[in-house]
């Protein structure tokens, strides 16, 4: 896996479920972390899962019927969080991995296109039986030029977050369950936000015919737990050497602990925003 280039030959690894009551925490721990890898100095993979959720992104804040939006998605049984970074709706519940790769900035900084590609190649690499292309599929939900495909179905989308030092390129990966439901349930939630306006925001038309999961497409049962393992093979056969404890004894000390909570916080003072339009 050449082009997973790091600065280091290490890699921390933690995972963090995150539960229904704390959905803020899913964007909490990423702030925290892009704050801490500076600190730390070594790269970072987070793995992480949520509860039935619907992950707004800040352009979703424009759907002129948003409250109408956000009750289409409750009445299916999920909840909804608004991420604070651009782009669209994406699900998350059981059956979607999330992965973070975070890393120090070094000199020269990783450019966007290279950190694109090196999650991209991370995935390759994760999943050899899969012919994985990156390009954008128009109507899948949160459509990007990274989107991860495979003859045409969308599997996987891959964004990216930068701070003075470091840098975070987050992939969320289709792994298992009813991902027909998932696009049913974006293409409602639009519907229902944009009501008898015109699409003058350019939200996805979202057809759940164009995406798919890794369980269908290799025909066999996968959990996130069987995903997981497949990406820490995959550092591990790249030449990384994964640790746990240093990060988590980070991770437990107060410093860590108030920059979370903070983080946190922060999330959470967006949310109510939701209910107002």
């Amino acid at each position: 896996m050449d082009s997973l280039t790091l600065p280091t030959d290490s890699i921390q690894v933690v995972s963090t479920p995150i539960p229904s009551d704390q959905k803020n925490q899913a964007f909490g721990y990423t702030n925290a972390l892009l704050d801490l890898v500076p600190v730390l100095k070594q790269p970072i993979l987070h793995f992480w899962t949520m509860a039935p959720t619907v992950i707004m992104g800040l352009k979703d804040k424009r759907l002129p019927q948003l409250s109408a939006a956000i009750r289409a998605v409750s009445h299916a049984g999920y909840d909804v969080v608004l991420r604070n970074s651009g782009g669209l709706a994406v699900v998350a519940d059981g059956g979607v991995l999330n992965v973070s790769l975070f890393a120090p900035l070094a000199t020269p900084a990783l450019s966007v296109e290279a950190a694109y590609a090196q999650m991209t190649q991370l995935v390759t690499a994760a999943w050899p039986e899969l012919d994985l292309k990156h390009y954008e599929i128009t109507r899948s939900y949160c459509p990007g030029d990274y989107d991860l495909s495979v003859d045409g179905l969308k599997i996987a989308g891959i964004a990216q977050r930068r701070s003075p030092q470091a840098l975070v390129t987050m992939l969320y990966l289709s792994v298992t369950g009813d991902q027909a439901l998932r696009g049913n349930l974006v293409r409602d939630f639009y519907r229902a936000g944009l009501g008898d306006h015109t699409n003058d925001w350019q939200f996805p038309d979202v057809d759940p015919a164009v995406m798919t999961t890794t369980a269908a497409l290799l025909n066999q049962p996968l959990t996130v737990a069987d995903a997981e393992q497949r990406f820490l093979t995959a550092c591990s056969t790249a030449g990384l050497r994964i640790g746990r404890g240093k990060l988590a004894a980070m991770m437990a000390a107060p410093r860590f602990k108030t920059s979370l909570e903070r983080a946190t916080a922060q999330m959470a003072k967006r949310q109510p925003r939701l209910t107002t339009h």
